[in-house]
């Protein structure tokens, strides 16, 4: 099997009500170069790709009557900290904050960009701890974990 340079067996594609907007804020979060982009006759933007690390992401504007498709990225940096504060400076908003945990072995948080995307943003410490499910402590972090993001899911479908 032949996968294209920079790209791996999945690669996202977002669709966007506004990619530009989403190209801004993946650029100023990750300090990545500027997206290559391919537009449409009318200016919107039919394809683009921006690496972040090793990986691609593919983005393109969806037409303004479908419906939102927001994405779920998880993606894995040197310094969750820091990639925090530029997401949180380019407009995201917290979802879950920043938290440790021996049971995946991260450092990670949660944030909504200004399309409305979710990104775990992670900065792996060490290998998973499955030991740590009997630690009630760790037990609390995960289940606050899933609390915030099942209350951002809740928001959304406005219950």
């Amino acid at each position: 099997m032949k996968i294209p340079e920079g790209k791996h067996t999945v690669t996202p594609y977002v669709a966007a009500k506004g990619a530009e907007r989403f190209l801004a804020f993946v650029e100023a979060t990750f300090a990545t170069e500027p997206a290559v982009k391919v537009l449409n006759p009318d200016g919107t933007i039919g394809h683009s790709e921006i690496t972040i690390g090793d990986s691609v992401v593919m983005a393109f504007d969806s037409a303004p009557h479908w419906p939102d498709m927001p994405a779920l990225l998880c993606v894995y940096v040197s310094d969750v900290e820091t990639t925090f504060a530029r997401a949180i400076e380019a407009g995201a908003e917290v979802v879950t904050a920043i938290f440790t945990s021996r049971i995946v072995g991260d450092r990670a948080g949660r944030l909504r960009d200004p399309l409305g995307n979710i990104w775990w943003i992670q900065t792996r410490l060490a290998d998973p701890d499955l030991g740590a499910f009997s630690d009630e402590g760790e037990l609390r972090i995960m289940r606050e974990a899933q609390r915030s993001f099942a209350d951002e899911m809740d928001r959304r479908a406005n219950v």
